[in-house]
């Protein structure tokens, strides 16, 4: 029988029939491993995302643990020391390890903008803008007429405009009106409110607050902020002012003071033989009893004729005041040039001989009884209603970092310690102004260098 083409040529048709499906099988697995690998890559992409930002997490919580620790030590550290500074060795302030972590709390340096200095910084050493009369807010560094007067008139309870003043008659005229206070500021902040006054002058060309010149604070024009480029920091007026500076009439040991213009013969008597020998006891109650009223505790040791030895374990235990509160003092013992060139007649002369007449520990200080041989009587006379030897008040500058170095946080706190236990009674919140360190510090903790190690090559500086 002839061969039958058609049936030969069949199978070969159903051969080729039977390989489509292997080679769309091939394709679709070579596509199914396509997006299972893009998966993978996407979800272990997001993976690494998820883990970077749990560590950021992480680094976050543990600078601000590490803050709230660091506010914590300041408060322990306060407590207790009965109006004196706490000391370098009590209280170390550079690079404060806490877990894996540290602590720094930033001072400015008064002789020095190149450099941080660490501690923290007594409010009594600063001119109290609520207290201090136009003359002595005029000796600040740049200060003008109407800054001054518009400081008056923002915080006293009337509204009578000083010459070159402002009341309420210009404050609701501005683009955002707003009320004249007349009323004591409560922050120092709030002088930004004040007619004239800008963050330019009340913070200077310090814009991350540390106290120290950095390259954008020394640019001219080309960063903010904006600065003259002289090489020198302007820290502006804010490191010269509080309203924060009061103290309890109180003796160190917390027992109410003896109003020698009020009190009788035997209080005074008994205050007095604390530190006067028997055999003058007597006299100089006489005289104490003739000579009132006496318009401070200096015009008491002048007029009535006592030794500087004779003062010194005195000059705690009295008062001529009945205020409970005494509020603006300036701390002699701790207080900066430009606080002292406030206090009334003092010359330049003068604020040297004080500066040079402190003692040269102000952790140990706390009275004003050396004073009265620092200065000539007329002078310490002028002085002695405005002047105090203790502080209550502490300022911190914090500055916590993680230990990875992938978080920081930044606050500034005042704590009052006239309290037991003492009690913060301001807290700004300074993350947003950055780092304030060197930036090597942050690059070796990211790099994997160990907290201590970093410690151990930073340069120890003192208060």
């Amino acid at each position: 029988m002839p061969p039958r083409p058609a049936q030969a040529d069949s199978q070969p048709r159903k051969r080729r029939h039977r390989c489509r499906p292997d080679g769309t099988v091939l394709i679709v697995t070579m596509w199914l491993v396509l997006v299972l690998a893009g998966m993978v890559l996407v979800l272990a992409r997001a993976m690494r995302v998820e883990a970077g930002a749990s560590a950021n997490v992480l680094a976050a919580q543990q600078a601000a643990a590490i803050e709230h620790g660091a506010i914590q030590y300041v408060l322990a550290h306060v407590a207790g020391l009965e109006g004196r500074m706490p000391s370098e060795q009590d209280m170390p302030s550079q690079a404060v390890q806490v877990g894996g972590g540290a602590f720094w709390i930033l001072r400015p340096d008064p002789d020095d903008d190149r450099r941080s200095r660490y501690g923290v910084v007594d409010e009594a050493s600063k001119i109290n803008v609520n207290t201090a009369t136009l003359e002595a807010l005029m000796t600040l560094p740049e200060m003008t007429d109407d800054l001054a007067a518009g400081v008056i008139d923002w915080r006293d309870g009337d509204s009578d405009p000083t010459p070159e003043g402002a009341e309420a008659e210009y404050y609701l005229l501005l683009p955002t009106p707003y009320e004249c206070k007349n009323a004591p500021l409560e922050t120092v902040e709030e002088l930004l409110l004040v007619n004239g006054w800008s963050p330019e002058i009340l913070l200077g060309e310090d814009a991350n607050r540390n106290g120290v010149l950095d390259d954008n604070e020394n640019d001219r024009d080309e960063a903010d902020p904006p600065d003259d480029g002289n090489g020198e920091l302007d820290r502006g007026l804010v490191e010269f002012v509080t309203v924060y500076s009061a103290e309890f009439n109180l003796s160190a040991s917390g027992e109410r003071r003896v109003n020698i213009n009020q009190a009788n013969t035997q209080q005074v008597a008994d205050v007095l033989a604390k530190g006067i020998s028997d055999d003058r006891l007597a006299v100089v109650v006489v005289l104490a009893r003739r000579g009132r009223p006496f318009a401070n505790v200096l015009d008491f040791y002048f007029r009535v004729g006592l030794t500087a030895k004779e003062f010194a374990p005195i000059v705690d235990l009295i008062t001529t005041s009945n205020d409970r509160n005494l509020v603006g003092l300036i701390n002699v013992n701790t207080a900066s040039r430009e606080a002292l060139a406030g206090l009334p007649e003092l010359e330049e002369a003068d604020v040297d001989a004080l500066i040079a007449g402190r003692p040269e520990d102000p952790t140990e200080a706390s009275t004003i009884a050396w004073v009265v041989d620092a200065l000539a009587e007329d002078k310490a006379l002028a002085i002695g209603s405005f002047i105090t030897g203790r502080s209550f008040q502490f300022s911190a500058n914090i500055v916590s970092v993680s230990g990875d170095g992938r978080a920081m946080r930044r606050c500034r706190i005042v704590v009052d310690a006239r309290m037991d236990p003492p009690r913060v009674i301001y807290r700004q919140d300074l993350t947003s102004l950055g780092w304030p360190l060197s930036l090597e510090i942050i690059d070796d903790l990211r790099s994997g260098t160990p907290m201590q190690e970093v410690i151990e090559r930073l340069p120890r500086e003192t208060w």
